[in-house]
């Protein structure tokens, strides 16, 4: 008796969806793309079709046209695309208790108490894929493996619409020839430090020495080391888990670039109203804030800062958030893109200790007035009441933006 993992990755998802939806595009150079006038002119993904003439996922709208000029660019439809996802997992609970998602259009799926379990494995993957073809129009490609890592790294192998076996007696042979970036977790940045150990492939990280990779790129290098080996144990979560929230946060990429520090507040107070609204869904405040700039020229920086208290407050996050801001960017460039993030979460009935200078009586009253700018939210909608600062047409924070000179801000 044993288990076996599974991991289904629906194929070209967003752009399979708007063909089912629009059979008229089958077979066609199809990508779904973001808004160009938004900034977010972005390739989100592309059929294949359009793959095979260069479309990449994350290439520029003006990148993927210069690639293939008769390219049909859709927007997208995210309503339609949770309800295929919610769809293609309802097939999966007819095999699996523990189903854990990894975005919109990936899921693990964990079989267990198996008498053989990789050739049950194949024959539910081949089932899931039928079943997945038949009844909502798309396709899925499936690894069948011992473990999680290798699971993703089979549905990758073959695609469309492919099932793919990594074993404990063929991984050396299928996944230690593959380039390191194909392991999950290796980004572009720990591909160039294993680049630079002389690690191009799989197989060269697991014959590394486990005390020098941790040496070097840390904990997460010794975790890396042990999924090249086939290590991993890292369970599949049941279907109703929620994972702990290590941090609430917001961003935007700006309609235009931001030239000066008051427009940078304006933008960092509208994305921390969201910020407080879930901190206070979720029963949390925030022990801590952190900051994302990206420039014009698209180099970003990240800052971040321990606050004197927790909070749910969004003005006290966007203070926080802004004095962040002007202590550590130089201006090197105009911004284009902002991202505030509470983070250090702790339960929001975590007991306080009290101060001699009224700082306590202060945060309480505001946290009264947040809850019932909440409340009047709700029952009337966002708009219905809004900080005076974000009266005027936002900058930045979204389509509805002008060009206007704004005065400074006046801190209490």
């Amino acid at each position: 008796m044993g288990d076996v993992i599974l991991h289904s990755d629906l194929n070209c998802f967003y752009a399979s969806v708007e063909i089912n939806e629009n059979p008229s595009l089958r077979g066609k150079k199809v990508a779904v793309c973001g808004s160009t006038e938004n900034r977010h002119g972005i390739v989100l993904t592309a059929s294949y079709p359009a793959k095979r003439e260069g479309v990449k996922t994350g290439m520029a709208n003006w990148q993927a046209l210069k690639a293939c000029p008769d390219l049909i660019m859709v927007p997208p439809r995210y309503e339609q695309y949770l309800r295929y996802s919610h769809l293609v997992r309802s097939i999966y609970a007819r095999y699996a208790d523990d189903i854990e998602p990894f975005g919109m259009d990936e899921c693990w799926l964990r079989l267990k108490g198996l008498d053989d379990p990789m050739g049950e494995g194949v024959r539910t993957a081949e089932e899931i894929r039928a079943n997945v073809r038949r009844e909502t129009g798309l396709t899925v490609s499936v690894g069948v493996s011992f473990s999680k890592i290798f699971a993703k790294l089979a549905s990758d192998m073959k695609k469309p619409d492919a099932v793919t076996v990594v074993s404990r007696a063929n991984y050396r042979d299928l996944a230690w020839p593959l380039k390191v970036e194909e392991l999950l977790y290796v980004g572009p940045a720990t591909s160039r430090r294993l680049r630079l150990m002389g690690v191009d492939t799989i197989g060269a990280l697991a014959r590394l020495n486990p005390n020098d990779v941790r040496a070097r790129l840390g904990k997460n290098g010794h975790m890396l080391w042990s999924f090249a080996n086939g290590l991993d144990d890292t369970p599949v979560c049941p279907a109703d888990y929620v994972a702990p929230i290590k941090s609430v946060g917001h961003g935007t990429t700006c309609v235009r670039d931001l030239d000066t520090e008051y427009e940078v507040w304006r933008v960092l107070y509208e994305l921390a109203q969201d910020v407080g609204h879930r901190l206070r869904k979720y029963g949390l405040k925030a022990g801590g804030v952190c900051v994302s700039v990206r420039q014009k020229d698209l180099q970003w920086a990240q800052y971040q800062h321990p606050l004197p208290a927790g909070t749910q407050s969004p003005l006290e996050i966007a203070q926080a958030g802004f004095a962040l801001f002007r202590a550590m960017y130089r201006w090197p460039q105009p911004v284009r893109a902002l991202s505030i993030r509470g983070i250090d979460m702790r339960p929001a009935a975590e007991p306080v200790q009290t101060d001699l200078f009224g700082a306590t009586i202060r945060r309480e009253k505001q946290r009264c007035l947040d809850d019932a700018v909440d409340d009047i939210r709700r029952r009337f909608g966002y708009e219905s009441i809004r900080p005076a600062s974000l009266m005027q047409e936002h900058l930045g924070a979204t389509d509805r933006c002008e060009t206007v000179q704004l005065p400074q801000p006046m801190y209490r």
